[in-house]
């Protein structure tokens, strides 16, 4: 079983405009409304691909509820922790020009439910995935991961971990399975560069030395790159009109592990398909139609870094 957990949980709105104006009434021309945080979409996509996946999450609220309806209706199993604030709601504006990103802070959590989310992922399987996704709620401290990695790691739960958070760097000590980072965080968190194949090859191997077992580096538009510490490959990306690269990286986490996972081979057949589900999510408004992956892994070369 693939568990994902999302602990800061939202509902996405994006929306299309003809210009975007101060002081005055905007009409929109496309609303769409979707159930999200990084690990939704990761179960979402796993789902879409035909690979079984609960979802884990604090949810609050009119927002939170509907969140877990949204996934009953696709036949996605939740086990929620219920709190009292309302589930956040971000929102996404496309003026026809430049995209603009409003992402809220998320609920106040309080300790007792704290505690019941980490009761959860001790009932989970034992030798289970767990991918970890996305930002922390308003109140939940850093700390708190290590909390969910000692307890997974006691559990023998293979960790898949995508955050942008500093803590990062100091989680790879419980060696996760799999860590997510884009090049912008490769930069942020662990303060290496990624501009050209010297530095990228640079870093993944700095990376391995802190205790990733596995890296997936994504580069939007520049492809992305994979290593088990032993051997290190590239996937360029196909050509793409964007219209948001919000949920593209979940996208291409789930389209890799619905490959990898559990016999963590099929590697190239697991980039292309990576690389070609997230482009054809930047294409869209939110997770899309997912229906040009197949014809855009045909256009995708792995290569061989040594």
């Amino acid at each position: 079983m693939i568990y994902t957990l999302t602990l800061n949980t939202a509902i996405d709105i994006n929306i299309r405009c003809q210009g975007l104006n101060p002081n005055t009434v905007n009409r929109t021309s496309h609303t769409q409304y979707s159930p999200n945080g990084k690990a939704i979409n990761v179960s979402i996509v796993l789902n879409k691909f035909g690979k079984s996946t609960t979802a884990l999450g604090f949810f609050g609220g009119f927002s939170g509820k509907y969140i877990v309806d949204e996934l009953d209706k696709k036949s996605i199993k939740t086990i929620p922790c219920w709190i009292d604030e309302i589930t956040r709601i971000n929102v996404f504006i496309n003026d026809g020009k430049d995209e603009y990103k409003l992402v809220g802070k998320g609920p106040f959590v309080v300790d007792e439910k704290k505690t019941e989310m980490l009761t959860l992922i001790a009932s989970l399987c034992c030798h289970s995935y767990l991918v970890i996704s996305g930002s922390l709620p308003n109140n939940i401290e850093p700390s708190y991961y290590d909390l969910i990695l000692s307890l997974c790691h006691k559990k023998n739960i293979h960790v898949i971990l995508d955050i942008s958070h500093p803590k990062l760097s100091d989680l790879l000590r419980y060696k996760p399975l799999l860590i997510k980072p884009n090049n912008d965080e490769v930069k942020e968190i662990f303060g290496l560069e990624t501009t050209n194949c010297d530095q990228i090859v640079f870093a993944i191997k700095k990376i391995h030395t802190l205790g990733a077992q596995n890296i997936l580096l994504t580069m939007g538009d520049k492809g992305l790159y994979f290593s088990n510490g032993s051997q290190l490959w590239f996937c360029n990306s196909v050509a793409i009109d964007l219209v948001s690269s919000a949920c593209a990286g979940d996208a291409s986490l789930a389209a890799f592990l619905s490959v990898w996972l559990p016999e963590q081979n099929n590697i190239e057949l697991a980039m292309k398909k990576a690389s070609a589900t997230g482009a054809n999510v930047a294409e869209s408004d939110g997770l899309g139609l997912l229906n040009k992956i197949d014809s855009y892994m045909q256009q995708l070369t792995i290569t061989a870094i040594k």
